[in-house]
């Protein structure tokens, strides 16, 4: 004798809705699981990104800097040669100035005595002849005062000399007259006066006026 179970068998239909029902409730949270892990993954992914971002601006604004200071230790060294050689080019010309001083200043007096040399006339002789910086005191005598005067008018045709002074003229015995003459100089020659003699003191001062100053030997 065969026996159904009729009950048993109408159960089952609940059972089986029972277990697709849990499979879907399970379905939903693992749903929410995923996009959990997945908005953890893209948040993680977006720090990442930004860190490197950063990271990179930072390197490159580092990479700047160094950039920069290098260029900064460039031009530093460039002025430093720059001040360096001024200084270097005012001592020189601090030099080169002291050099051609001494150069003037040797040649100096040996010009003045050349130019004094020239325009002694006859019957004339120096002393004593004095020069500092800017001025010349000689000192001599003469047979005649027509000789003083020539020579005065030959020291007021050079270029380098002022017109001269004289200071003072003493006759001392034997007909023999003592003088004096002051003038300042220049190397930088003065403009030659309107209607001056063309000729040198050498050439015509010293030897061209003797006959004036040696006609009165009486004096």
């Amino acid at each position: 004798m065969i026996k159904i179970n009729l009950l048993a068998e109408g159960k089952r239909p609940a059972a089986v809705r029972k277990s697709k029902a849990s499979a879907v409730n399970l379905d939903g949270k693992d749903v929410s699981l995923w996009m959990l892990l997945l908005g953890a993954l893209l948040g993680g992914i977006a720090i990442a990104v930004s860190w490197w971002i950063l990271n990179y601006e930072l390197k490159t604004k580092v990479e700047e800097v160094r950039v920069a200071q290098a260029e900064v230790d460039a031009l530093a060294n460039v002025i430093k040669e720059v001040e360096d050689y001024k200084a270097k080019k005012t001592e020189l010309e601090r030099k080169i100035g002291i050099i051609n001083d001494l150069k003037l200043n040797q040649r100096g007096p040996v010009r003045v005595m050349d130019h004094v040399s020239r325009a002694l006339p006859e019957l004339l002789w120096m002393d004593r002849l004095k020069m500092n910086a800017t001025t010349i005191e000689v000192e001599g005598r003469a047979f005649n005062t027509n000789a003083v005067a020539n020579f005065i008018e030959n020291l007021d045709k050079v270029p380098e000399f002022d017109e001269p002074t004289l200071q003072d003229t003493q006759e001392q015995p034997g007909g023999v007259y003592k003088f004096t003459i002051n003038f300042t100089y220049s190397f930088t020659p003065r403009l030659p006066e309107a209607g001056a003699a063309a000729s040198t003191p050498g050439s015509g001062g010293a030897a061209g006026t003797q006959p004036a100053a040696t006609s009165p030997t009486s004096g």
